[in-house]
């Protein structure tokens, strides 16, 4: 038997999705790419097919995390709204991995430390399978929307500045 490629292997996000048997379609990337945009062409994937997450942190100190397309940027307002509170920050880049346990570029909705009240952007929904982050730089899952908003506990919003 072949042995797989590092960049190949099975990551903890898609272990999870294997132990709750929800269908996604891995795929890889040279984890030297940074841009969203850059990543969905090596994908072969529209920028708004390619999701991002972020992490952020309301003024009482709760935690949030919104899945929003890479080509976009988190509407700060929207997301307060979204979350039920007076105002939301971005996370300090320095405070993801110890509080996700994931790094900046392959941070996941999927399989946090700790749960965290979750939001994915509406626009998510116009597709059968959009892509997320599998948890590691060079690594993203496929994968239907509803199923992920199902497994995660999360919600759909208006997320993103117009």
């Amino acid at each position: 038997m072949a042995k797989k490629d590092k960049g190949e292997e099975k990551t903890n996000v898609m272990r999870l999705l294997d132990a709750s048997l929800i269908p996604y379609t891995p795929r890889f990337y040279d984890p030297e790419l940074t841009s969203g945009t850059d990543v969905a062409a090596a994908l072969g994937q529209s920028a708004e097919c390619l999701f991002k997450t972020l992490v952020t942190v309301s003024g009482s100190g709760e935690h949030f995390v919104f899945v929003i397309p890479s080509d976009s940027s988190l509407d700060l307002k929207k997301a307060a709204r979204a979350a039920g509170t007076r105002s939301i920050a971005m996370l300090r880049q320095k405070d993801l991995l110890p509080l996700t346990g994931y790094v900046h570029g392959g941070c996941s909705p999927i399989g946090m430390k700790k749960p965290f009240p979750t939001f994915i952007d509406e626009t998510a929904l116009i597709t059968d399978a959009f892509f997320c982050s599998a948890g590691r730089r060079g690594a993203q899952i496929g994968i239907d929307p509803e199923a992920l908003a199902e497994y995660i506990g999360a919600r759909f919003a208006d997320l993103t500045e117009t």
